[in-house]
């Protein structure tokens, strides 16, 4: 953190810097762009994955495809650090998913709740085909059998924020994922 916002910003340190952030997604893009996919329509899980959807919708079109973008509000977290087990629809989607090839962005892999409910959810609705991407693809055991079609970074155990994540709506606007400092967790 920089000194300037030391006093506004508990410490977080730095997991994925910005600049290999940037990197990364520009060779996401040109991966799920191989799938060739007809008519994508993105959805982004909000309000965790806000940025990196919007910065994976970019490199996706630098890379040639053009997907229309909807959101999808769940939570199963609210304002603690562990998931309740429960998933809440807060906001449902604006587009039909009927017939299309919709790729489901989240920011966190980890119990696999969350990424199941939404996939299900879009599966009833008639999506032709439901990919997976998130940001950070935990590596711990799974509380349902679901695996990212595409992950940005992996993860230990650890709660990140940053770069859209948060604690307790906190921390979204840093532009790297880093994890709380030992006396802030």
């Amino acid at each position: 953190m920089t000194e300037e916002h030391s006093d506004r910003v508990p410490e977080v340190e730095v997991i994925y810097a910005a600049d290999a952030i940037a990197a990364r997604l520009e060779d996401l893009a040109k991966d799920i762009t191989a799938r060739d996919l007809e008519r994508p329509l993105v959805v982004a899980v909000l309000k965790g994955s806000f940025v990196f959807a919007a910065d994976l919708i970019r490199a996706l079109y630098r890379s040639g495809l053009e997907p229309e973008v909807d959101f999808l509000t769940l939570s199963s977290y609210r304002k603690s650090r562990t998931s309740s087990g429960n998933v809440e629809i807060l906001r449902d989607l604006d587009l039909s998913v009927e017939g299309r090839n919709v790729l489901l962005v989240d920011d966190v892999l980890d119990s696999g709740r969350t990424l199941v409910f939404a996939k299900d959810l879009i599966a009833a609705r008639g999506a032709a085909q439901i990919l997976t991407c998130v940001l950070i693809d935990k590596k711990v055991p799974r509380a349902v059998n679901v695996a990212a079609d595409f992950s940005a970074f992996e993860s230990n155990d650890e709660f990140v924020v940053g770069y859209g994540m948060d604690v307790g709506h906190r921390y979204r606007e840093l532009p790297f994922v880093g994890r709380m400092a030992k006396d802030e967790a």
